[in-house]
C-alpha cells in the first residue's frame, strides 16, 4: 500500500507588539497554525499531533495573513474573523474551536458557559484541553476563555499575552485580589 506524503505547509514569522508570531499555511495561504516564536516548541508539537511529520517550509506569509494580523494589533479587534484556517482534530475539538470563533472580541466566555453553548455542559474539563490544543491561537480565540470567577486562566502564550490581548479587544478586566 502506497504512503500518501505529509501535506507541504510553510511558515513565516510576523512582528507583533508582543513579540514575534509564527504562522503556518497551506499552498492555498490557508492558516494552520499560529503561535508565538517563544512558544514554537508546543506550536510544533500540536503540528505534529493534527498534521503528521510535516516540516513546514519558509516562506513570506500570505497578504491576506499579514494584513489580517496588522488589522488587529493596530485595533481592528474584528480583523482576524476573516481568515481562513484548517486543522485536523476531534470532532469535540472541532466544535470547541468553532464555538471559540463565535465570541466576540471584547467578550468572555467561561468554560462551563462554552461546554453548555456546545451541548455538552458536563464537559467542562473537556473543553478545556480542546482549548489547550487549539492549534491557531488569536484566530481561534482561544484567550477569550477565563474562569467562572472571571479569573484569567491558562493561555499558551503567557498569561501577560492573554492578559494584553483581552485588553487590547476592550475587556474590562478585575483586579487581581
Amino acid at each position: 500500500m502506497a504512503r500518501t506524503p505529509p501535506e507541504t505547509l510553510y511558515t513565516a514569522a510576523l512582528p507583533t507588539p508582543l513579540g514575534e508570531a509564527r504562522v503556518v499555511f497551506d499552498r492555498d495561504g490557508v492558516l494552520c497554525a499560529f503561535d508565538w516564536t517563544s512558544h514554537e516548541a508546543r506550536m510544533r508539537r500540536l503540528l505534529r499531533r493534527h498534521h503528521g511529520p510535516a516540516q513546514p517550509e519558509t516562506a513570506a506569509a500570505p497578504p491576506a495573513v499579514r494584513q489580517a494580523v496588522a488589522d488587529y494589533f493596530d485595533g481592528q479587534v474584528e480583523a482576524l474573523a476573516r481568515l481562513a484556517w484548517r486543522t485536523n482534530g476531534t470532532a469535540f475539538q472541532q466544535a470547541v474551536w468553532r464555538a471559540l470563533c463565535e465570541i466576540p472580541a471584547g467578550r468572555t466566555e467561561s468554560y462551563g458557559q462554552l461546554a453548555a453553548r456546545i451541548g455538552a455542559p458536563k464537559a467542562v474539563r473537556a473543553v478545556g484541553l480542546a482549548n489547550g490544543a487549539n492549534p491557531v491561537g488569536l484566530v481561534v480565540p482561544c484567550h477569550r476563555v477565563i474562569g467562572a470567577d472571571g479569573s484569567l486562566t491558562g493561555y499558551g502564550g503567557g498569561m501577560e499575552r492573554k492578559r494584553w490581548l483581552l485588553a487590547h479587544e476592550g475587556v474590562a478586566l478585575r483586579q487581581a485580589a
